[in-house]
């Protein structure tokens, strides 16, 4: 990301949409860049953007199909996907495709700068992953495999530790089923499995586990871990 002013590319065929974006955007200190389509955000992508905002229902091109062409041409540019409201398989597919969030049409302006702000911070922690990751009372040792609570060890089996190590990876990101899946599970489809496990987690982590405060859930989707503030 650019020391002084972040570019932000936003892909969307909307004219109101993307004044929206270039007034509320421009407001908090961002440089846009436009494309009322595919091919033009395709070319602007050489402009190096520090984050894409990317519309899935465009005219010339499929968002998914463009979403591959963004990520194969620019592997590490966060890409935040604007959806419409209960496509929760076009959601999972586009997580699935490499975007690092969505958020749902119509959005608020804080919601949507919340989601670029973690998809920035994810992107600079994968470039240098801290040893100790720290969110609210929770600490994670990397190196050493230790998690606390305040200055209480928590104890988790092999597999508890390793799905969560996962989280902390991605934090901030929503992690499809499929993906945590893929990764803890070597492939298994049955997401009980996935639902046990975080359970389980939450059981030693949450002050009220059916009202999770770090193990977020993406209903239809999967998982998020809370993001460092």
């Amino acid at each position: 990301m650019t020391a002084s002013t972040p570019r932000v590319l936003v892909v969307d065929d909307e004219p109101p949409i993307r004044k929206l974006l270039r007034m509320g955007l421009g407001t908090h200190g961002y440089d846009v860049l436009e494309a009322p389509n595919g091919k033009a955000g395709l070319e602007l992508l050489a402009q190096n953007p520090d984050l894409v905002i990317l519309d899935l229902g465009l005219p010339d091109i499929d968002g998914l199909e463009l979403l591959r062409m963004i990520r194969e041409r620019n592997e590490g540019v966060p890409i935040v996907v604007l959806s419409s409201r209960g496509d929760e398989a076009g959601k999972v597919q586009a997580l699935d495709f490499g975007a690092d969030d969505y958020v749902t049409k119509p959005f608020g302006m804080d919601e949507l700068l919340a989601r670029m702000r973690a998809a920035l911070r994810h992107q600079l922690q994968v470039q240098g992953e801290r040893p100790i990751f720290h969110v609210g009372d929770l600490s994670v040792d990397l190196v050493r495999r230790i998690v606390k609570m305040g200055e209480q060890e928590i104890k988790l089996s092999p597999k508890e530790y390793d799905l969560l190590r996962l989280m902390v990876q991605h934090a901030g990101k929503v992690l499809t089923h499929r993906f945590l899946l893929s990764e803890i599970w070597d492939g298994l489809t049955d997401t009980q499995y996935l639902r046990v496990y975080v359970r389980q987690i939450r059981q030693k982590i949450e002050k009220n586990p059916e009202r999770p405060q770090y193990i977020l859930t993406e209903t239809g989707i999967g998982y998020r871990l809370r993001a460092p503030n």
